[in-house]
């Protein structure tokens, strides 16, 4: 395992649609090779003068953090199929599951059983058998959460505070700070940028015209920092990757710019 390695996956992941095969231990080999970078990096600064201007030590902590970036975007590229993997199987379609890791195996399998056990509450309210409203537990005989116990039943001398008190935010100051979080992970390492399509400017401008229309302040930026799947303002879905030419919501482009993974056109 090696960063050329990393990078060569990645590309993969970005060129296809479909889940491209890894080992189980994928995950594994990363870390471990991640480090014994940084074992690396701790000897040659041990040996060094100045450990601070060394060019040896500073030539290791690019790798180290450029194959955690790698490796993080190559984990959100997979997530976004994976959960699209899930939905089919719970749908009773046939979800390609080759090539998973051990992690993303035991998340898949997790996901299908909640998507399945929604599904079938669902369908109890709709056939009157559930009470609309009532929470999906998938186990009527569960024990109850010790800390929602002991709200509901205080020892002699403590007060549960009373539900009205607490003041839920609106759910347009819930879904901007949604959606701000979003946009803050997930970075993918800096790489040189490409120059900007005259066509995707332009095609940029006319959505960024759509969106004046329809009341929202848009942005137009250039991604410079693979970013994933995020939810926007709007209830939009974008996928960012480096290069990217998009028109966002200028409540999602801020923090973007902000981070340093975009720049404003």
């Amino acid at each position: 395992m090696n960063l050329e390695d990393l990078r060569a996956v990645r590309s993969r992941e970005r060129s296809s649609d479909s889940l491209q095969d890894l080992r189980a231990s994928f995950y594994e080999e990363v870390a471990d090779y991640i480090q014994e970078r940084k074992d690396a990096r701790e000897r040659a600064a041990a040996e060094a003068d100045d450990p601070f201007s060394s060019e040896e030590v500073q030539t290791l902590t690019d790798e180290i953090e450029t194959a955690e970036q790698v490796a993080e975007a190559i984990y959100e590229r997979r997530m976004g199929k994976l959960v699209k993997q899930a939905s089919l199987a719970a749908a009773g379609m046939t979800g390609d599951t080759d090539g998973l890791t051990n992690e993303e195996r035991r998340l898949y399998e997790d996901l299908v059983a909640r998507i399945e056990e929604n599904k079938s509450h669902v369908l109890d309210v709709l056939a009157g058998e559930v009470e609309p409203g009532a929470e999906a537990t998938g186990d009527d005989d569960a024990e109850p959460d010790p800390i929602d116990a002991a709200h509901a039943n205080p020892e002699p001398g403590e007060l549960s505070e009373p539900a009205d008190d607490a003041v839920a935010p609106p759910d347009s100051a819930r879904d901007e700070s949604s959606a701000a979080a979003a946009m803050g992970g997930g970075l993918d390492g800096a790489e040189e940028p490409a120059a900007v399509d005259d066509a995707a400017v332009s095609t940029s401008r006319a959505s960024d015209e759509e969106g004046d229309e329809a009341g929202a302040e848009r942005t137009t930026v250039r991604i410079t920092r693979d970013v994933g799947d995020v939810l926007g303002v709007d209830e939009r879905q974008y996928s960012l990757e480096a290069e990217d030419v998009v028109v966002l919501p200028e409540e999602n482009a801020k923090p973007l710019v902000e981070k340093d993974a975009a720049e404003e056109l």
